[in-house]
């Protein structure tokens, strides 16, 4: 029997997170075993939290992300500017949320595509609700739930530039780096790489 749709977004986990996501690829790279890795995270507190907890959950969000990628991406992440690392965050961000993608395929680009001046708050909703007819769970989300994904998506796309600032929302074209290109076509993401496109 076959399981029903999910989208199984982890968007209301948190945005881009570049700095923390250099810091994991970094450990990731260095294939720490699971003694190191919490040594890192939670005695030595390398992501700089508050509490254990948080650092916790956010480095196991970041792993989750960039897992879906390969590890040609991490050390360009690791290693590059804060532009193209904020790229490859949203590239690793993308590959773990299909809803995410499925956003930018169609709203995102519709926008861009018709020379839209912004990206209205209520095009979230409007996405979703469409959306929750394949995946019904949708519609029992908390509206505390949507309205914190869609600040995170927001944000998001203003840290790659396609927005001016969460409040204006006014469309940007995404100046996509070519270096990040190349990775995209070398390890073939055709459709990670067809959504950033769209966006320029």
């Amino acid at each position: 029997m076959t399981s029903p749709f999910t989208y199984n977004s982890d968007l209301i986990g948190g945005g881009l997170m570049v700095r923390e996501s250099r810091l994991v690829a970094s450990l990731m790279l260095d294939a720490v075993d699971n003694t190191a890795w919490h040594h890192a995270i939670m005695v030595e507190n390398c992501l700089q939290k508050n509490r254990p907890a948080t650092a916790k959950r956010m480095a196991q969000a970041i792993r989750k992300r960039l897992e879906r990628l390969d590890p040609d991406f991490w050390a360009v992440l690791r290693e590059g500017d804060d532009e193209l690392a904020a790229q490859v965050s949203f590239c690793a961000a993308m590959a773990r949320n299909l809803l995410l993608v499925e956003f930018l395929e169609t709203v995102v680009a519709d926008a861009v595509t018709t020379q839209a001046e912004s990206l209205p708050h209520y095009l979230w909703d409007e996405f979703l609700a469409e959306r929750a007819y394949r995946d019904p769970a949708i519609a029992g989300w908390q509206p505390s739930s949507v309205q914190k994904m869609g600040q995170v998506v927001s944000r998001m796309l203003v840290d790659i530039g396609v927005l001016n600032s969460a409040r204006s929302r006014k469309l940007m074209p995404l100046i996509l780096r070519p270096e990040l290109v190349a990775l995209l076509e070398k390890h073939r993401y055709e459709r990670l790489h067809r959504c950033l496109l769209a966006l320029r």
